[in-house]
């Protein structure tokens, strides 16, 4: 069958992003599922980050006409703007809408969420404006602006889906007159797939490595998240049904970085022959050239 998208199911070390915050308190997006509240990075946060890691939001333009939204015209499209490969949505004289090219799910957290808050404060930045303006930080801590936050922090291993359709990148279905190449298309294709290699969040101001523990996935003829079901970690040990090892084998491949962060490493390597990390996504650029040509 023609191979039609690409799709993976990624295992990663991660921390959820924020909702909305209650005066100086922050606290962490949440989903409710099977009796138990877990954390999420969303499918929206994710996006973005990997939109800009990848480099693809470089030539992004933005117009506020009511809206803010990405701008797209016959002369700027995702034909030639790899900003609009994540989809878009522009109205004002003309209403244009063009899905995503790909498409990715939450990162959901392997286990229940365990509350653990964190206390902060801006001290040292108060006292440098009372000293700076003859204050006392004591007495006048509202003048010189002390103010104590906390926040919510949760890293751990989640797990999320994304899936590429190969046939959308650099084509505009309200633009049809232009297309990009093949070399063109498969850079794009290539760029979302090193940010997902070495995904890393700027997350309250701390550096988050967010690259792939375990990965499983490849070239199908069918565009869905095909591992999505049967990727599975429980009590940090990947569940290794029958069907993920079946899934496996009808032609794609797993990949896992060796450090101890899954503590069943031996098993996942008998049973599934991964490769490293740094191979399957060497090999998947390479078919993506392949694919394109």
């Amino acid at each position: 069958m023609e191979k039609k998208a690409i799709t993976l199911t990624v295992v990663a070390n991660m921390t959820s992003n924020y909702s909305e915050n209650l005066s100086n308190i922050g606290s962490v997006q949440k989903i409710y599922k099977r009796g138990h509240v877990y954390t999420i990075r969303s499918r929206e946060s994710l996006k973005n980050a990997i939109m800009v890691q990848s480099g693809m939001y470089d030539d992004l333009v933005t117009t506020v006409d009511g809206a803010t939204q990405k701008e797209a015209t016959p002369e700027r499209n995702a034909a030639n703007n790899r900003a609009l490969e994540g989809g878009y949505m522009t109205t004002g004289k003309d209403t244009y809408i063009r899905n995503s090219s790909f498409y990715l799910t939450d990162a959901v957290a392997c286990e229940p969420f365990v509350s653990e808050t964190r206390f902060h404060n801006n001290l040292f930045l108060a006292n440098n404006y009372a000293k700076a303006n003859n204050l006392n930080l004591q007495k006048d801590a509202g003048a010189a602006g002390l103010m104590p936050y906390q926040y919510e922090y949760e890293k751990s291993l989640r797990v999320y889906s994304m899936t590429i359709d190969l046939g959308m990148i650099g084509t505009d279905p309200n633009f049809t007159e232009e297309e990009a190449d093949g070399t063109e298309k498969a850079q794009r294709v290539n760029s979302l797939l090193g940010a997902v290699e070495n995904l890393s969040l700027v997350v309250r101001g701390n550096l988050d490595n967010a690259e792939p523990v375990f990965v499983v996935g490849g070239f199908s003829d069918r565009k869905t998240h095909y591992f999505e079901n049967v990727v599975k970690v429980i009590n940090n040990r990947l569940e290794l049904s029958d069907d993920l090892i079946q899934r496996v084998n009808q032609g794609y491949s797993a990949a896992l970085l060796r450090g101890h962060n899954l503590d069943n490493e031996d098993e996942i390597v008998e049973k599934l022959n991964p490769v490293s990390v740094a191979a399957f996504f060497e090999t998947m650029r390479e078919q993506v050239r392949e694919y394109y040509k």
